[in-house]
């Protein structure tokens, strides 16, 4: 379906403010073809989670952002991530990472967490003023995850910086930037040679347990994991954990203060925040959209998508669809239980979805103890311009 709208997702609109372009996508294009880049989108919520479920149909061995089908199908078979794979290779190898990510392993991360989420938002309590992001979300997000994988601390905020370096997008541009490209390769090489290192000097964290693994490879042999592929698990653990809560903290301090009244609810019931961080992902899910290949024809909302075309799968549509949720647009933390997609739905859905969670409701707690009186400065925000996820890379505070 060719429509005189146009969805692109690398454009100015598109990454300051999408949401009214969604809806008109829901009326008028649900499927939807680009021809400028070559992709088809679905908008619709009963077309993204079907779709999330057909794995069979949309694949995630081609990559899963619109540049990566570009690439030799061999290199993206290179960067060993399971994101990148369909069962049952995926299933093998996803197996093995979540044990780390049991609701008891969790659990057991609290008190971990908390200190970490302390030890960024304190040297604030007797300031006027601090960035929830910049100064907050982003930093302690990547520090935790970067403690579970083993990075030396003095390494933990650099790999955010190449994280954002490498997903940043210039407008109308598919491809990363050189800057991006150089990031990219130099965070793989980075976690390269510390799967190396743990090799030769073991520790109590997630990369010296990969490599003490094995897995079968669906020949009934056991085999260890290599460094590549190890390497592959911590970039994708590296970036999902830091980027998601750092953008989820990030679009909860800003809704916040634009509903004063559902900020005094949390206030009042501590007890609401974890429905808080549920309607979070629902109104502005940091991951916008996931990334898809065609390997053959299937038929959404009437229309047919062709084989061999990537395709975005566009849960911030999807979050808003007013067939399948009651006023989608207005944000309120106290909205029934439904399948949340904020997170990613099927056989891809997101491994540190607990640990997110669990993040996001303490750094909120620590939030309504210690600022429970704030405003954002809304003219001095900054939103991202990047692949795949959505949110903003500055949220001036001040006390209200």
């Amino acid at each position: 379906m060719t429509s005189t709208l146009e969805f692109d997702p690398f454009s100015r609109e598109y990454f300051d403010d999408p949401y009214d372009l969604y809806r008109r996508m829901r009326d008028d294009a649900p499927v939807y073809f680009n021809e400028k880049y070559g992709f088809w989108a679905l908008f619709r919520y009963d077309d993204v989670t079907k779709a999330h479920k057909d794995w069979e149909t949309f694949s995630s061995s081609h990559g899963v952002d619109l540049f990566s089908p570009n690439m030799d199908p061999e290199e993206i078979k290179h960067y060993r991530q399971i994101i990148m794979m369909d069962p049952p290779e995926h299933d093998r190898l996803r197996a093995l990472v979540s044990r780390a990510f049991t609701p008891r392993a969790i659990n057991a991360l609290e008190p971990m967490v908390r200190e970490v989420i302390v030890s960024f938002l304190a040297p604030y309590d007797d300031a006027d003023a601090f960035d929830a992001v910049a100064d907050f979300s982003a930093p302690f997000a990547v520090e935790v995850i970067s403690r579970m994988l083993g990075v030396p601390q003095a390494d933990r905020q650099q790999i955010r910086h190449w994280l954002d370096i490498g997903l940043h997008r210039e407008p109308g541009q598919m491809a990363p930037t050189q800057e991006g490209m150089d990031a990219q390769m130099q965070s793989g090489l980075y976690f390269y040679e510390l799967v190396q290192d743990k090799r030769q000097h073991p520790g109590d964290d997630m990369l010296t347990l990969l490599t003490q693994v094995e897995v079968d490879r669906g020949d009934g042999q056991m085999t260890k994991l290599d460094d590549a592929e190890i390497a592959g698990f911590a970039g994708l653990l590296g970036g999902a954990g830091a980027e998601t809560v750092t953008k989820l903290v990030g679009n909860a301090v800003v809704l916040f203060h634009r509903n004063p009244a559902e900020w005094q609810k949390v206030l009042a019931n501590p007890g609401k925040i974890l429905p808080a961080v549920e309607e979070i992902l629902r109104y502005w899910p940091p991951s916008q959209y996931q990334g898809r290949f065609s390997v053959r024809e299937a038929t959404y909302s009437g229309v047919t998508v062709p084989a061999g075309f990537p395709t975005l799968l566009v849960t911030g549509s999807a979050t808003r669809d007013e067939r399948f949720f009651a006023d989608p647009d207005v944000f309120n933390i106290d909205r029934p239980k439904s399948l949340s997609l904020g997170f990613g739905y099927g056989v891809h859905s997101c491994l540190g979805a607990a640990l997110a969670r669990m993040e996001s409701r303490i750094a909120i707690e620590e939030l309504a103890k210690r600022w429970p009186r704030f405003v954002v400065d809304e003219d001095r925000c900054e939103r991202v311009q990047m692949a795949n996820v959505a949110g903003y890379a500055r949220v001036p505070v001040r006390r209200a």
